[in-house]
């Protein structure tokens, strides 16, 4: 049980330091009002927790990975806290297209994930 948790907050740390740089990049390359940066993080998380369970990493790796680095590389809080400023902004547009994206290309990212770890594990 400690060990778990010693490896969730190790994969954590990891994970909350690399979004936090990619993010300061991302918002430097891509200066938009869309928020590119959260929606690159999430779809790039949804895609490598895909593969990893595609791969069918054991638990070990699940908490290190999954649980620990992928759950603070990727940020639902962020995604929600920007919907709603979008939103009182009265960005319609610009809103659901972050929403439509987000899911979007979420979804399909963790399921092309889990498709090419299964291929690539047999």
């Amino acid at each position: 049980m400690v060990m778990d948790g010693l490896l969730i907050a190790f994969g954590a740390f990891f994970g909350a330091i690399f979004r936090f740089a990619l993010s300061k990049f991302i918002k430097r390359i891509y200066p938009v009002r869309l928020p590119v940066a959260t929606l690159l993080i999430n779809v790039l998380g949804s895609f490598l927790l895909g593969v990893m369970i595609g791969i069918g990493a054991g638990s070990s790796w699940r908490l290190l990975l999954g649980t620990g680095f992928m759950g603070a590389f990727t940020t639902f809080s962020t995604f929600n806290l920007e919907n709603i400023q979008l939103h009182a902004e009265r960005q319609w547009k610009m809103l659901f297209t972050y929403l439509g994206l987000s899911y979007g290309f979420g979804i399909g990212m963790a399921f092309i994930g889990i498709v090419l770890g299964t291929y690539c594990a047999s």
